[in-house]
């Protein structure tokens, strides 16, 4: 095993777990047939691969996957993309693991039969496999979500969860208030100690948010996921357990995260923020994104070249149109005459020769999702 960074996690006895569910029903076509993590995202990699690179380039050797909607399909997924890298980091698949690790580098023919409830929140894995979460030497616990696009240092929030002896820190962002309404709206006192804290506000006051990630004292988390457990919650993090530990007075603190940090839960919101990568200023480029899908090939912001203006492609693009101001992933092809503007063009996808493709997903499949009317004119 390769050596790896050293973490505060290592001594402090931390687990870091991952909360992958959803469907990506809100995403339209985009989301159908696939799991959102799954979802490709800036030409690079998928949604799940941030919060996993984040994790290994933090120093954690391990991240605990926790799912309750098609574990089979992810599981799969995850182990050919994660585990057996150089690095030593990999995915473990709580009552799967053993079927897996026996099967090396490939796929186990079959998994041990299922004894816990389907259609649940994600938080409610938490309690179904709470033999793989609390551990004899986890004292904290790092939760993290899969569709969230960012890079950072778990680090810090670790350190600074252990100094407050808290029961809780969670990382949270300044955003536009327009927008807070979308989000677990959280509001802190001149000490950095969580006030208050509503899921999706009708009417917020604040225009600070829970950025979806966060550190648990192991013990008091697995009390309230325990006195939960049998009561008529939500199973979800942001809706039960943090607003119980602060009605009960819990030490819950806040940990700003500084740079890019979005939450992609329409299409809409993908969409815009591919168009964000495109401009010279971008907060997230694509040079800082992990690079899981098509690796060994090469790809970056082009200003101006042959076909292509201000967009984001990948080298050796089979390009036979123009491509403006979008996102193209490796592996897709661009016909004659066509003109791509505003748009993501996804792996495999072939956009068809005289084409005029305006602010639109194109699927692997070749279906255009508009995301924006286009003119008449320009249909």
């Amino acid at each position: 095993m390769a050596d790896r960074p050293a973490s505060p996690a290592d001594s402090a006895g931390v687990r870091a777990v991952l909360l992958a569910g959803g469907r990506g029903e809100r995403m339209g076509r985009l989301g159908a047939g696939r799991l959102k993590p799954l979802v490709p995202y800036g030409g690079a990699c998928r949604l799940v691969d941030f919060s996993l690179a984040n994790a290994r380039d933090s120093g954690f050797g391990e991240v605990l996957l926790l799912s309750q909607y098609e574990e089979r399909l992810l599981m799969d997924d995850l182990h050919t993309g994660w585990n057996g890298s150089p690095s030593g980091f990999r995915v473990h698949f709580g009552p799967y693991d053993a079927a897996y690790r026996a099967a090396g580098r490939g796929l186990p023919e079959r998994l041990p039969e299922r004894t816990w409830p389907l259609e649940r929140g994600t938080a409610d894995a938490l309690i179904r496999k709470a033999d793989h979460v609390f551990g004899p030497e986890t004292r904290h616990v790092l939760v993290l979500h899969s569709d969230h696009v960012y890079r950072f240092d778990y680090g810090p929030l670790i350190r600074r969860h252990l100094a407050e002896r808290a029961a809780l820190t969670l990382a949270y962002q300044r955003i536009d208030p327009r927008y807070v309404h979308l989000f677990g709206m959280v509001d802190l006192d001149r000490e950095g100690r969580l006030t208050a804290f509503v899921e999706k506000p009708e009417h917020p006051t604040s225009d600070l948010v829970f950025a979806a990630f966060c550190v648990f004292d192991a013990a008091v988390l697995r009390r309230y996921l325990e006195e939960l457990d049998g009561t008529d919650w939500q199973h979800d993090v942001s809706r039960d357990v943090i607003p119980a530990m602060l009605a009960a007075g819990e030490r819950i603190v806040g940990h700003r995260v500084a740079g890019h940090w979005e939450d992609i839960g329409t299409v809409e919101r993908y969409h815009r923020a591919h168009l964000a990568m495109t401009r010279p200023d971008a907060t997230l480029p694509v040079t800082a994104l992990p690079r899981t899908l098509a690796p060994g090939v090469s790809r970056g912001l082009v200003d101006r070249a042959l076909g292509v203006r201000r967009s984001v492609v990948p080298l050796g693009l089979a390009n036979r149109g123009l491509v403006e101001d979008s996102v193209v992933f490796p592996g897709a092809r661009i016909g004659a005459g066509a003109r791509v503007r505003r748009s993501v063009v996804l792996p495999g996808a072939g956009v068809p020769a005289g084409a005029d493709i305006d602010s639109a997903v194109v699927l692997e499949d070749g279906f255009v999702q508009y995301v924006e009317p286009m003119p008449s004119a320009a249909r």
